[in-house]
């Protein structure tokens, strides 16, 4: 089992920064991947940004340019730097560990909001 945490987020301005982290514990070993979902208001949870193990990064076509992820293997935790944020980024931020034996299994933290006033 393996247990994720959130931290950060919070309301901000837009053009404004916030870096949310996420902390792994319970059986890190297992752990292949690690990303940032959110998902707004009627709308579906999308993938923001993810990292490999081996530090291979993909982040979604909106962000890209802006948000920054990075990860943490020896401290089993991932980070989310995101600068110049847009009003239409406002949603819950959701980490995610992809672990286990394939087809994997996903492992979510409680969310974390994050606003951007226009």
């Amino acid at each position: 089992q393996v247990q994720v945490v959130e931290s950060g987020g919070g309301l901000v301005q837009a053009g404004g920064s916030l870096r949310l982290s996420c902390a792994a514990s319970g059986t890190t070993f297992s752990i292949k991947y690690m990303g940032w979902y959110r998902q707004a208001p009627g709308k579906q949870r999308e993938l923001v940004a993810g990292i490999s193990n081996s530090g291979n990064t993909n982040y979604a076509d909106s962000v890209k340019g802006r948000f920054t992820i990075s990860r943490d293997n020896a401290e089993n935790t991932v980070s989310l730097q995101m600068n110049s944020l847009k009003p239409e980024d406002t949603a819950v931020y959701y980490c995610n560990a992809r672990a286990g034996l394939f087809p994997y299994h996903d492992y979510w933290g409680q969310g974390t909001q994050v606003t951007v006033s226009s």
